[in-house]
């Protein structure tokens, strides 16, 4: 499994294990991160679900549309919902940006 550190809102950072083969969006969800909204689901239709990922990965076409509209949008933004897990995710580092 995949260790991945979460920074919530306030800075707070803790590392929790995620499954491989489950998307990121459903990982924070199942460790409590309730600031993630996900609304839509994991169907990549809200951007809800915007994280600050490091390494930065470049986001798919549909994922960049959706993202082009958050407001505090970085270099190293994903949805995560579109980030589906495996082990080379091991040692990844993902903050939750401010609330659009």
């Amino acid at each position: 499994m995949p260790i991945i550190t979460v920074v919530t809102r306030d800075g707070t950072g803790r590392a929790v294990d995620m499954e491989v083969g489950a998307t990121l969006m459903e990982g924070l969800r199942d460790h409590g991160f309730d600031e993630v909204l996900a609304m839509c689901g994991g169907c990549c239709s809200c951007a809800t679900c915007h994280v600050y990922v490091e390494p930065a990965s470049p986001p798919l076409e549909d994922e960049d549309d959706l993202l082009a509209g958050a407001a505090h949008r970085r270099d190293n933004s994903r949805l995560s919902c579109q980030i589906i897990l495996s082990a080379d995710h091991d040692g990844l580092r993902v903050a939750i940006p401010p609330e659009d």
